[in-house]
């Protein structure tokens, strides 16, 4: 099991500018408990924008056979699949929030048989099995305060839509058996702003890091940006450039591609909101 970083579960409350300080030291744990607190009492919304300063993250909980080859395609294919957290087989819960559950905690979820999508409850606590090993993954949505703060609109939360994510035709290195190709998150940037956008994100590898492609779609393999794969179409505005960046869809392209025999995930846009702050994923 990995570690958290360090500072991590006496986070505070990020302003948008980044820099949550130890007045606020409680804040941010407190503002993902609640958050989480919601989710269970119904709120299945897509989590764009919930939570403040707190990482979010992707999930896929494997059977214990099928766990080396997902952590060997997440360290090979880092941009996609940044890991910050694996469980032991059978666990409920994570360094990265320690109070939390992983079988209720997400907004929803999806149940994969043989590839197929068999299912996408709200909870997986009759799902859970004593063998499924969780991976804890990079989110897009971590690095949103740092866009906002250095002055780069959010056009879908502007709008009020889920992030758009787009499978391409790039694909990903393979690891014993699985396979597949990258998925890719979407946001409109006025194209001055874009070198801010990257220099930002840029500075967080653990959650996706800079964009891997700006400008023409189909130079990925994307023909409609207004039919996205996951998540809802965002409007671009004139002047706005499409940039794109890696995102924790990809294991669940992998799951079909690969076919194992069960895997739940979240429910694209329906991350996990952890404890740890968001800037301790922030490199100098």
């Amino acid at each position: 099991m990995n570690s958290p970083p360090r500072g991590a579960g006496w986070a505070g409350t990020a302003d948008p500018a980044g820099g949550a300080g130890a007045a606020g030291a409680a804040g941010s744990a407190a503002s993902a408990a609640a958050a989480r607190a919601a989710v269970r009492a119904g709120d299945r919304a897509p989590t764009a924008g919930v939570a403040p300063g707190s990482t979010q993250a992707n999930l896929i909980s494997v059977p214990r056979d099928w766990a080396y080859d997902v952590l060997l395609f997440c360290q090979r294919n880092p941009k996609p699949c940044p890991v910050l957290d694996v469980t032991d087989a059978g666990a409920v819960s994570t360094v990265l929030a320690p109070d939390a559950d992983l079988r209720t905690d997400l907004p929803a979820y999806r149940v994969w048989e043989h590839g197929e999508l068999a299912d996408e409850p709200s909870e997986v606590t009759s799902l859970w099995r004593k063998d499924l090993v969780t991976f804890l993954i990079g989110c897009s949505f971590t690095f949103e305060w740092a866009l906002a703060g250095a002055g780069v609109p959010l056009r879908h939360i502007e709008q009020g839509r889920n992030v758009a994510m787009y499978v391409t035709d790039v694909p990903c290195r393979p690891a014993g058996g699985m396979h597949g190709p990258m998925v890719v998150s979407m946001r409109p940037v006025p194209e001055e702003s874009v070198e801010t956008a990257v220099r930002v994100t840029g500075r967080m590898p653990a959650v996706h890091g800079a964009p891997v492609h700006t400008g023409d779609p189909a130079r990925i393999g994307i023909r409609d940006l207004d039919e996205p794969d996951f998540g809802d179409p965002t409007e671009l505005r004139p002047g706005d450039v499409p940039v794109f960046w890696a995102c924790g869809v990809t294991p669940q392209a992998a799951v079909v591609s690969s076919r194992p025999p069960f895997a739940i995930t979240h429910s694209p846009g329906r991350m996990f909101i952890t404890d740890v702050r968001d800037e301790e994923y922030a490199v100098p």
